[in-house]
């Protein structure tokens, strides 16, 4: 068998990364593309569509939390951990997939798994490699709310390249829930967050980049003093933060909303690109898709 494909859907929580499995379930549907989904958050509990495998069915966050007293961090690390330590659980199910089928892994949301430890890293070495041979992205999720708070936004681009420096991984990173933003940044604006403009660590005083001493309420050294987090060193750290994103040019994003399925689609034409899904596909002839039709109501 050739390689198998897959992405594997992250970024912090309320992200969407849920709702956008959803959409590219349903897309993928439409297109008559097949689909194994995964869910390995094991504090996950609804779903429009019932994971074809499930870690709930191996370990919940629930359960580490209560039998070893751990906090939702530390329990998530401990689960991945077992995780890896049975990794037939998730290998065995994936030998039977096809070349055909896109493998959709549905991530938590505490970005420290991708970031600071190496679980996730590990993990994906052992999907990539040997026998499994998973030809995989990464879709990293960030919240488009979070170009309204430069400070919130800088932060999540920051967090998108640590994960693909850690991950090593094609990346495709998105703003999600677009449609929460429309009408309120002008198109012109967008695109200077679509490719991060360092320019806008200027733009704004209140976006908490850069650091105002308020009489009577900082304790801190007044800004003209020679502390180390006076303002003129706070903005020269955040000038050498945006230096970092711009010269590297590591980030871009694209633009999602869940609800719009040509959105959907754009989204997904990058996946397949970054994965070269298309590339393995071989030409079929018009009747087998009426044969395919049987088993869409069984895809997951």
């Amino acid at each position: 068998m050739g390689s198998r494909y897959g992405t594997i859907v992250m970024g912090p929580a309320g992200a969407g990364k849920t709702t956008f499995c959803s959409a590219l379930i349903s897309h993928l549907r439409t297109q008559r593309r097949s689909c194994f989904y995964i869910n390995l958050d094991p504090a996950a509990e609804e779903f429009a569509y019932e994971p074809d495998l499930d870690i709930k069915d191996l370990i919940t966050l629930e359960d580490v939390m209560e039998e070893l007293h751990l906090g939702p961090n530390g329990g998530l690390i401990y689960c991945f951990e077992f995780l890896l330590e049975n990794l037939d659980f998730i290998t065995d199910p994936l030998d039977e997939v096809t070349d055909e089928y896109l493998i959709l892994i549905d991530m938590p949301g505490q970005i420290e798994l991708y970031t600071h430890v190496p679980v996730v890293p590990n993990l994906i070495k052992q999907l990539t490699r040997g026998s499994l041979n998973i030809s995989m992205c990464a879709a990293y999720l960030m919240e488009s709310t979070f170009i309204i708070d430069h400070a919130k936004f800088f932060s999540g681009t920051l967090s998108a390249m640590s994960a693909m420096l850690m991950l090593e991984l094609p990346h495709v990173n998105i703003l999600s829930k677009m449609d929460l933003v429309k009408g309120q940044v002008p198109r012109k604006e967008l695109k200077r967050f679509i490719d991060p403009d360092i320019s806008l660590l200027q733009d704004a005083p209140d976006s908490g980049l850069v650091w105002e001493h308020k009489a009577g309420v900082d304790t801190d050294a007044h800004p003209d003093s020679k502390g180390d987090m006076a303002g003129e060193s706070f903005a020269n750290l955040n000038r050498a933060v945006g230096q970092l994103i711009d010269e590297f040019s590591l980030v871009s994003f694209l633009k999602l909303d869940a609800q719009d399925e040509d959105s959907v689609g754009a989204v997904l034409s990058f996946i397949d690109e970054a994965i070269q899904f298309h590339e393995a596909q071989e030409p079929k002839e018009p009747n087998d898709n009426v044969m395919e039709d049987a088993d869409m109501d069984g895809m997951g």
